[in-house]
Order: structure tokens, then C-alpha cells, then sequence
């Protein structure tokens, strides 16, 4: 889980348990994930294809694909995209959505990631 940084220009200081940005034209979902994970995390994972669904989206409905990555290693988030960071036990980061600021296309994907 991270909270975007105070000067972001999309939900300053929100929470969000995703990391992730848009495709590129001629771009797979799987390797534009991969790519945000080394451009926010500067780390690499294997990644996985859980799920695609039309998010309603804070500001216009979009594709959402979502994938999992098992990371091995230490993280270096970039300040311009994560200002604070934690892992966090689900039944930690359930309580979190329920009491912090989230950015709302994250609560709407956890709920269709966990249902």
C-alpha cells in the first residue's frame, strides 16, 4: 500500500494498493504492468493476468487489467509517484479502505479482486 505524494497532480496524498499507469499503443497488458513496476517500484517481478473489468473511474470509465507480482526483493519507490509505503496483512489493508482517504478506481478494484 502507498499514499501518492502532497504535489501529486491526480489525488494528492490519497492511499492506493495498486501501482500501475496506462498502456501504450501496441503494448500488452502484462508488459505495461511490468513496466510500471520497475518505473514506480524500480523492481521486478514475475507477473501474472488476475483479471480485466470497465472501471467506472474517478474521472472517465477505462479497461482495468490487473496482475499480481511476487517481488524478491527490496523496493526503491519514486518519490514522484509514492510518497509513503507499507505491506501490509489484507486484513490490515481492509481496514485501511475503510478508514483512510483511497483513491476511489482502488477501492473498485479491490472489490472485484476480492469480492
Amino acid at each position: 500500500m502507498h499514499r501518492r505524494p502532497e504535489d501529486s497532480t491526480r489525488f494528492p496524498g490519497y492511499y492506493n494498493w495498486l501501482i500501475g499507469g496506462a498502456v501504450a499503443v501496441g503494448e500488452s497488458y502484462e508488459d505495461a504492468a511490468r513496466r510500471e513496476l520497475t518505473e514506480e517500484l524500480r523492481a521486478s517481478g514475475r507477473i501474472r493476468f488476475v483479471l480485466k473489468f470497465l472501471c467506472q473511474g474517478a474521472i472517465a470509465p477505462y479497461w482495468l487489467g490487473l496482475h499480481e507480482a511476487v517481488i524478491d526483493r527490496a523496493v526503491a519507490p519514486d518519490p514522484s509517484e509514492i510518497g509513503w509505503y507499507d505491506w501490509l496483512p489484507e486484513t490490515d489493508l481492509r481496514k485501511a479502505l475503510r478508514q483512510w482517504a483511497f483513491v476511489p478506481d482502488s477501492i473498485e478494484a479491490f472489490a472485484k479482486y476480492h469480492g
